[in-house]
């Protein structure tokens, strides 16, 4: 990516993530970012396609925090839970909840490109509590993975509140695990 295309990306992400998707027009970005909109265009199409790059973006950076978090688990049961730890860093400096719920709520149609990156980060994170909790020995792990993914669904969507559902949801979470695991011999 261009310089340009880095500086219209950073004004994109940070535009759309505190104002929303629908309310930013590509005129505000190119200012934001000091470029044309030829230039905006050029680089990215589209503001459907610059949409798209800003949530593979931080899909891509929310992936690589949770796996950080699977790696440095001590057990496969922590490891269930590890999203949990990686919601808590990524919350310190993302206060105003889940980028992926917002473009979902924003963009309901399933054929915009930026709607089917949020689907299936979704999706990503429900398969990786299934597969951590299969991994973990927890009977019924896609049970476990779709209560999992709801309560840290919750706690994601309840951010902006001075609810501090997080801790809460990570104890339940925690339990929930320790709940469903095999005893230890």
């Amino acid at each position: 990516m261009t310089p340009a295309g880095r500086r219209i990306l950073a004004a994109a992400e940070e535009l759309f993530y505190h104002r929303g998707i629908t309310a930013v027009g590509v005129d505000l970005i190119a200012e934001r970012s000091g470029v044309t909109k030829r230039t905006l265009y050029n680089q990215f199409g589209s503001k459907d396609h610059l949409v798209a790059a800003y949530l593979t973006g931080r899909d891509q950076r929310w992936r690589s925090l949770v796996r950080a978090a699977v790696d440095a688990s001590d057990t496969p049961a922590a490891a269930v839970t590890a999203p949990f730890e990686a919601l808590r860093t990524w919350s310190r400096t993302n206060t105003r909840g889940c980028a992926f719920i917002n473009a979902l709520a924003e963009l309901p149609d399933p054929s915009h490109p930026a709607h089917h990156i949020a689907a299936h980060q979704k999706l990503w994170l429900l398969n990786l509590f299934k597969e951590l909790a299969a991994t973990a020995g927890c009977p019924r792990p896609a049970a476990l993975a779709t209560q999992l993914l709801v309560l840290h669904e919750g706690a994601v969507a309840t951010q902006p509140l001075p609810l501090e559902c997080l801790a809460e949801s990570t104890d339940l979470a925690r339990s929930l695990v320790q709940a469903s695991a095999p005893p230890r011999h």
